[in-house]
């Protein structure tokens, strides 16, 4: 069984091949905003690299966001046709869960206008709903921060997002109708804001 995955969501360019359970191949490198001219080249020589052809696909899973409005369409775009096509099953993952893996921590990923995406985790489960929150309004505590920590005075750490893939398989939701997989964006809620005093 060879599954690939991607992630356009965010600043990285992730590519990754698995083969039933251990990854094969992969590519994660910054390339905000040029994730759309770089994928199929990365992801030919990746598969070049693999000695695979595309009909060695079996099944593709994808980060389905929050993230970038465009980056998340990338991949999902590219999964879908290739799907729709050859009638391969599709997966997806938030992206969010993805970049936590199985670590006990918060993600924060920049959403911009002073915002970030962010969820705690533990052990591959969401322990709050994700949202989108003013960075001001964040109560961080000493817990563990992945992503884009510099938003919120920690550093930025990320994981090897490939083998998080692998790690979640579990998580994988599998979507009967290709055509129906679309991406998830977050806005704002006043319900999660701290009440501010009169």
């Amino acid at each position: 069984m060879i599954t690939l995955c991607m992630d356009t969501s965010h600043t990285w360019l992730v590519i990754g091949l698995i083969k039933d359970d251990q990854v094969i191949g992969k590519v994660q490198e910054k390339c905000w905003k040029k994730q759309s001219e770089e994928l199929f080249p990365r992801l030919i020589a990746l598969m070049d690299e693999c000695h695979l052809q595309p009909e060695d696909i079996d099944q593709i899973v994808i980060s389905k966001g929050p993230g970038s409005y465009t980056g998340v369409r990338i991949a999902m775009t590219v999964a879908k046709v290739f799907c729709a096509m050859a009638d391969k099953p599709i997966y997806t993952v938030s992206t969010l869960l993805l970049y936590a893996g199985k670590k006990n921590c918060r993600v924060v990923t920049d959403a911009r206008g002073k915002r970030v995406y962010t969820c705690l985790f533990n052990d591959g489960k969401a322990l709050e709903e994700e949202r989108a929150v003013e960075i001001e309004d964040l109560e961080i505590g000493d817990v563990n921060i992945v992503g884009d920590g510099a938003l919120v005075g920690r550093q930025d750490e990320w994981p090897d997002i490939v083998d998080n893939f692998l790690e979640l398989k579990d998580e994988w939701e599998k979507h009967d109708n290709v055509h129906l997989v679309v991406p998830e964006y977050l806005k704002s809620s006043a319900s999660y804001l701290p009440q501010k005093k009169a």
